[in-house]
């Protein structure tokens, strides 16, 4: 679904630690060089997207979403991983938040959680509602959801880039 006029999709966030900013085309060789750490992709549903030939596809994705970020450290103007918005839903006013990675070294708390705290910010100018889709066997990501209050709601299959994939849905509400 497309987005309705008002929801900006590829905002500049900027917080304490990160600032989040749109995607561009030249950006390709260093978020792929984030991207190329084999054990960020361990638990993915797409667990070789760090070689090469398979980022570039999902690049190519990103791009035509018109909903990726990038993500950089203020400290260092390190670019540091990615995450976008998609599936908004102006009538029930939920968007999903996902295909986020970030390089080994911020893992862990603080980076990932300002930067979902900036991008639920945005989004609940416009959602009620945040979804977060989570490959089903990517612990990591799960336990970081639940990190932030995201509630477990169920497991299904979704078609992203032409693949169907089994996720776990997680979800968070507006003012809750």
């Amino acid at each position: 679904m497309n987005p309705g006029p008002d929801f900006d999709l590829q905002p500049t966030l900027e917080g304490e630690l990160i600032t989040l900013r749109p995607l561009l085309a030249s950006d390709f060789e260093a978020l792929h060089a984030v991207a190329s750490d084999p054990l960020i992709w361990e638990q993915h549903p797409e667990p070789t997207r760090y070689q090469r030939e398979v980022f570039e596809r999902w690049f190519h994705h990103a791009m035509e979403s018109r909903g990726t970020l990038v993500v950089y450290d203020n400290k260092t103007s390190e670019m540091i991983g990615s995450s976008r918005y998609y599936d908004w839903d102006p009538a029930k006013k939920e968007i999903a938040i996902g295909f986020t990675f970030l390089s080994r070294s911020y893992w862990g708390g603080e980076y990932n959680r300002e930067m979902k705290r900036l991008m639920l910010d945005h989004a609940y100018q416009w959602a009620d509602r945040v979804w977060l889709h989570i490959g089903k066997d990517n612990q990591r990501s799960r336990r970081a959801a639940e990190k932030i209050g995201a509630v477990y709601s169920h497991a299904d299959t979704k078609e992203l880039a032409g693949t169907i994939q089994h996720y776990v849905f997680y979800y968070l509400t507006k003012g809750a």
